[in-house]
């Protein structure tokens, strides 16, 4: 009378199989990441190889061209309200002007070297003082202080940045991508600046809106590719930034490929110039890049505009810009209907350096109607 044995037999059995199921598991498992592995490997080989020949290929309009630091007549540090230190640089006009200060605001991972050619031939016609800054923690400036990342921030940033360098006298603020949110969240928090001081806006490839979390404006297919790991974004500083950033670096080809696929709209833009954006955007760390996210995400500045209007403003865009597209900008019109809409065929979210004559073309006869 022994009916239990055939279960305990069983049991037994299912006991057995258990480690094995695990390792057969833990064996396909291996096999998965060995493959994942394989074709990572090639295709990093294959990006390696994709960065060489468009580097290498001929006809680069800009092959010659030395980017990087540009003259300037004065460079100080400006303490923002929260403790951080600022870099900028003023270029001032070959003789005395009333001309208003042109003053740069660059977007987000980029620094003041966004505006290589518009600093190039305004200086050139050097009828005009010029001000560039790095926004807190890009390029040369320092990390904010405040420890939140937030576009509010920057419009006291810039509010600092005007308070020192052009205490008097008319401005005109020309912005780029979060360099136009920072502008419209200056015109949040002092609106009676507009029309006084500031007689003049000049917004590139910019929103006013709330961009997509999940797709940052990135078109569809980056955006699942990528979409697993946007939770992680918001704690990737927290994981460790330098081991990150030493990843970062191993992956430069890769960067260097999504910076000519996103950041430009020609099928084949100067290498020269995709290697000078791509410099900008490795330069700025991993804690930047991450703090930032959540207030690009949030940003809503629809309301800003209004301090806006009843000053002449430009709004330029790429017609190919997926980080900020058509629309953006077609919405800032919207609200501001007496302003200026001009669309760059052909070009991306750098438009001022991807198409630097037309931009050029566009931005120097506005400066002169309102100065």
């Amino acid at each position: 009378m022994s009916p239990a044995k055939p279960p305990a037999r069983s049991s037994s059995r299912a006991a057995r199989s258990g480690p094995r199921r695990r390792a057969k598991q833990v064996g396909i498992a291996g096999a998965v990441i060995g493959v994942a592995a394989a074709g990572l490997a090639t295709a990093f080989a294959v990006e390696r190889a994709l960065v060489r020949k468009s580097i290498s290929a001929p006809g680069d309009p800009h092959a010659d061209e030395v980017f990087g630091d540009q003259p300037y007549d004065e460079q100080l540090t400006v303490t923002a309200a929260d403790g951080t230190d600022l870099h900028v640089e003023i270029v001032e006009p070959r003789q005395p002007t009333s001309k208003p200060t042109v003053v740069f605001v660059h977007g987000f991972a980029l620094d003041m070297g966004t505006f290589y050619f518009q600093r190039q031939a305004l200086s050139e016609r050097g009828d005009q003082r010029l001000v560039f800054y790095d926004q807190p923690g890009h390029g040369r400036s320092g990390r904010l202080q405040s420890g939140d990342y937030d576009i509010a921030a920057l419009g006291r940033s810039l509010a600092a940045v005007l308070d020192t360098t052009v205490p008097e006298g008319h401005i005109i603020l020309i912005g780029h991508s979060m360099g136009g949110m920072t502008i419209m969240a200056f015109a949040e928090q002092y609106p009676e600046w507009f029309g006084k001081r500031v007689t003049g806006v000049v917004l590139m490839s910019t929103s006013a809106g709330l961009i997509d979390k999940t797709k940052l404006g990135v078109p569809s297919l980056l955006a699942r590719a990528s979409a697993p790991f946007f939770p992680l974004w918001g704690g990737a500083a927290r994981i460790g930034g330098t081991a990150i950033d030493r990843a970062r670096i191993a992956s430069s080809d890769l960067a260097w490929l999504l910076t000519r696929r996103y950041g430009f709209g020609d099928a084949r833009p100067s290498p020269s110039l995709v290697t000078f954006v791509e410099q900008m955007n490795s330069k700025t760390s991993v804690e930047t890049l991450t703090k930032y996210l959540h207030t690009l995400y949030t940003h809503n500045r629809f309301p800003a505009l209004s301090a806006l209007k009843g000053v002449p403003v430009l709004v330029l865009v790429g017609t190919k810009d997926y980080l900020t597209p058509v629309t953006h900008s077609e919405e800032i019109l919207r609200h501001l209907p007496e302003a200026e809409l001009l669309k760059i065929d052909n070009s991306g979210h750098v438009v001022m350096l991807e198409k630097a004559d037309e931009v050029n073309a566009a931005l120097i006869p506005f400066l002169e109607r309102i100065s």
